[in-house]
Formats: structure tokens, sequence, C-alpha cells
């Protein structure tokens, strides 16, 4: 008898061939589509990525799904993720009308409060990533910026040095 805290033998063992399964599916598709597949570049991608983890989970915890399925909605996400990209390099007005722009937290030691607000990020959150980062002082921050994956880069150093322009381009201020 199946319950919460233990499972048939047969049970197991079909989680574990479904796992193993599953994984080199994931494995093909990867090293078809190539190694961006699962980087955190785009909110489209992290979407994907979390997509995949459920079509996998999904699979492997119930009995309702056929690998075959799984594996195709998992290719089919793969795919669909190619095409996105390759739109964002080809058509730049694809890219402005999918992606989030980055925007500024801080330019030098100033925080641009109103761009916390807009995007949501509280004070503390952007004095835990200054911690993060390894800041001591703000006279260290050149810019802290919220990436369009969500994740905030801190630029900073304790010399006299200016970030480059070319690093902040496409950045909201």
């Amino acid at each position: 008898m199946e319950n919460w805290f233990f499972a048939s033998l047969p049970v197991i063992a079909k989680a574990l061939a479904t796992v193993i399964m599953i994984m080199l599916i994931i494995l093909l598709v990867v090293r078809v589509a190539g190694l961006r597949t699962f980087a955190k570049m785009s909110s489209f991608d992290f979407a994907s990525t979390v997509a995949i983890g459920s079509i996998m989970a999904a699979n492997i915890t119930t009995n309702d799904l056929s690998v075959i399925k799984s594996g195709l909605a998992i290719a089919t996400i793969v795919a669909f993720q190619q095409l996105f990209a390759y739109l964002k390099r080809n058509y730049s007005s694809f890219e402005a009308l999918t992606e989030n722009t980055p925007m500024l937290l801080m330019e030098g030691t100033v925080i641009l409060e109103e761009n916390l607000n807009k995007t949501g990020v509280t004070r503390s959150d952007l004095m835990a990533k200054l911690r993060e980062a390894n800041v001591i002082e703000f006279s260290e921050v050149k810019a802290v910026v919220l990436e369009t994956t969500g994740d905030i880069s801190v630029l900073h150093s304790s010399g006299g040095e200016t970030v480059a322009r070319e690093l902040l381009e496409g950045v909201r201020r």
C-alpha cells in the first residue's frame, strides 16, 4: 500500500526510470540547442527553465504523463526559446517589445529612490546586494543596475575609475 511516506517497489522503479529518461532527454535537447538553454540571460530564459523543471517534476511525481509527451514538451519549450533568441538577436524591435530594460538603482553614491519604487526593490534589498558584492563604503559604488533577469549588478571599485559607457548602454536612468 502506497502512502505519503512509503511507496511500493514498482512505483519507486518507475520514478527512477522516469528520472533517468527525462534527464537523458534534457541532456540531448541541451546538447542540440546549446549551452544557452539554461542560461539566465532574460526573463524568458528564466521562465523556460522553470517550465522545464515543472514538466520534469510533474512527470516524475504523477502517473498520468508519458515520458514521450514530457520530452516533446521540453523540446518545444527549448525550440521556442531558440526562436525567441533568434528574433531578439536579429530584430531590435522584437527585443524592445518583449524584454524589460535594465534600470539604474544607484548612480555613484546616490540611491535613485524613484527607480527603487518603480522596480519594487527595497532599500534593504539594495543594501543586501551591496554587502553581497563586498562593498565597504558607498564611495566604492559606481553603479547598481537591476538587470532584465531580476539580478542586481553592483559595479564598484576602490579606485577613482569611472564605469565604461558601454557597460551602461541600454540602462534606464
